[in-house]
């Protein structure tokens, strides 16, 4: 016998059912989402539980943003609930609402969406459950904020080019030189004018590169002539547009060099808690995998043995297909399942694209799938070259086993 519970999660309150095998209604409730609410509601689970003595306890919670972590942990957490077997899931709102379609004419409410978790629990099939150690879970805040932070910088960084165009609209075409090194943008946070650049000495501004790029360019003179060459061809600003646009690319500077700065903290903080995982080193021997994939894979991942198989895990990830077929008929073209954890399914896809270049044996079975049709080649290889990295990363975490370029993986243990 088994009890199920299921919580239907918002930020002030948690609605429970309580249901058994047969599909009953044990008990409904409603507690504060908070530190004594999760309390009440663990001993009203226990006090049940007392009485009907299951074999086990089911909770299902929905993947509501960050109302459903503390109630979550806490149940998986609590000792009394350990002893009695408990399993905590969390579950794809996705998935609850199908499931609820298939009951007609229901209202919504919190009371009728916490009765339909319990019984989706009932039915089964759950293979995932919230079981992440505090290191999985404290690498994962770090690796979704440096995401989030990249993001951010990308974005500044188009916001900068196009103002960019507006006080020299000639520099990418005539400038071969990376507009965001230390000392282009040192010289743009400067403010001179183009006719100031302009009419500069070439050996003076090229001086001036050096200084700031720190000796970094192969051919500062050259840069500086490309640069005087871009200032003579860009149109002229008014007086009044060129302090404005000069005011925009100074902020800008100052917002991508903070991020700059911020992500730096960032890798080291990620790089401390990796440390501290022995996967770590399994999925840094790929060639290609650094630091930033390594933890970006494992703070989604958690322990690999919350999920049965490569299947389960690359399922997880978003990077499976759905197959069509009626009787004699199979379609040739499938599409991908648009659910999964995107996060996951960035960085696999992002480490894809990195071992392909480093590893043969996925340079070539990418190139293999690029050759297999004429749209969309680089993106459909990529993504299953992706789903090609999963059975290696899920041997590898499975086994403790270190990647060697020329030699079979083992096959991952039962």
């Amino acid at each position: 016998m088994k009890l199920f519970v299921g919580i239907d999660v918002s930020s002030d309150h948690l609605d429970m059912c309580l249901m058994n095998m047969e599909g009953e209604q044990l008990e409904s409730f409603r507690v504060d989402n908070n530190l004594p609410g999760a309390q009440h509601l663990r001993d009203r689970i226990v006090r049940l539980a007392n009485t009907l003595l299951p074999a086990e306890i089911h909770i299902g919670l929905e993947a509501t943003s960050v109302y459903s972590w503390h109630p979550a942990m806490y149940l998986h957490e609590d000792e009394s609930l350990k002893q009695r077997k408990t399993k905590v899931f969390t579950i794809n709102p996705k998935l609850i609402n199908k499931f609820k379609a298939a009951y007609a004419d229901l209202d919504k409410t919190d009371r009728i969406d916490a009765w339909i978790i319990a019984d989706r629990l009932r039915f089964g099939r759950l293979t995932t459950t919230i079981v992440m150690q505090e290191q999985y879970l404290a690498l994962q805040r770090l690796t979704r904020m440096r995401f989030h932070m990249v993001h951010n910088l990308t974005r500044e960084k188009q916001y900068f080019l196009q103002n960019l165009f507006y006080k020299c609209n000639a520099f990418r075409s005539e400038v071969d030189s990376s507009v965001f090194g230390h000392a282009i943008m040192e010289m743009l946070s400067e403010r001179f004018s183009l006719d100031e650049i302009a009419g500069m000495d070439v050996t003076d501004l090229a001086d001036y590169l050096k200084d700031k790029g720190k000796n970094r360019f192969p051919d500062p003179e050259n840069v500086a002539r490309c640069i005087q060459k871009a200032a003579r061809a860009s149109y002229r600003l008014s007086k009044v547009m060129e302090d404005s646009i000069d005011l925009v690319l100074g902020t800008s500077i100052q917002t991508i060099r903070s991020i700059q700065a911020q992500l730096k903290d960032m890798d080291k903080a990620i790089a401390k808690i990796l440390d501290g995982i022995v996967g770590s080193k399994c999925l840094r021997s790929i060639p290609g995998i650094d630091l930033v994939y390594a933890a970006g894979i494992l703070s989604e991942i958690g322990d690999i043995e919350r999920f049965d198989d490569q299947a389960a895990l690359a399922k997880y990830a978003g990077l499976t297909w759905r197959k069509h077929q009626s009787g004699s008929f199979e379609a040739e073209e499938t599409k991908r399942i648009k659910s999964g954890n995107r996060f996951l399914r960035y960085y696999l896809v992002e480490a894809a694209n990195s071992v392909k270049n480093r590893e043969p044996e996925f340079g070539e079975y990418y190139r293999k799938k690029c050759n297999e049709v004429t749209k969309h080649q680089h993106k459909r290889a990529l993504v299953l070259t992706a789903r090609k990295l999963v059975r290696l990363v899920d041997a590898l975490l499975r086994n403790g086993q270190l990647y060697t370029p020329g030699r079979k993986v083992n096959k991952a243990r039962d």
